[in-house]
Order: structure tokens, then sequence, then C-alpha cells
């Protein structure tokens, strides 16, 4: 319980489709983590949700896998 009534809330943004998109391609995460520049922890954080992912690697994924970056994101059910 937080002190004098303060509720926190925690915000994660899980977006499932990074996991998906990056099996479809059969890459590792750490594959995924070496064209990103980063440590495959990193880039796990952003697959379950525990990190919000850069904008920058966002649409390098989307580029990558040849997709929108709201498909990635889940705000589109349209890949192309």
């Amino acid at each position: 319980m937080m002190p004098h009534g303060i509720i926190l809330v925690v915000i994660t943004m899980y977006f499932p489709r990074l996991r998906d998109s990056r099996e479809d391609a059969d890459k590792t995460q750490q594959q995924i983590a070496d064209y990103l520049n980063m440590q495959r922890s990193v880039y796990r954080r952003y697959e379950l949700g525990e990190r919000e992912i850069p904008v920058w690697a966002l649409i390098k994924l989307a580029e990558y896998y040849h997709v929108t970056t709201d498909y990635l994101l889940g705000l589109s059910t349209k890949a192309q």
C-alpha cells in the first residue's frame, strides 16, 4: 500500500507482434538485438513490454520485417 492513499499505476506497452514478427522471420532475440546494435536483454524487455521501444528501433524493425509501424504496434491488421 502506498502512503497517504496514493495508488500506483504501472502501464506496460506490450506489443506481441514484435515477437510474432521475429519468430515468423525465424530470427532469435540475439540476431535482432545485433541488428539494432543493442544487448539481447534490452531487446527482450521490448518484447515483454518491460521497456518502451524507441521510435528509431520501431522504424528499423518495420523496415526489416517489411511491415508498417502501425502493424507492429497492433494499430492495424494490415502488415503492408
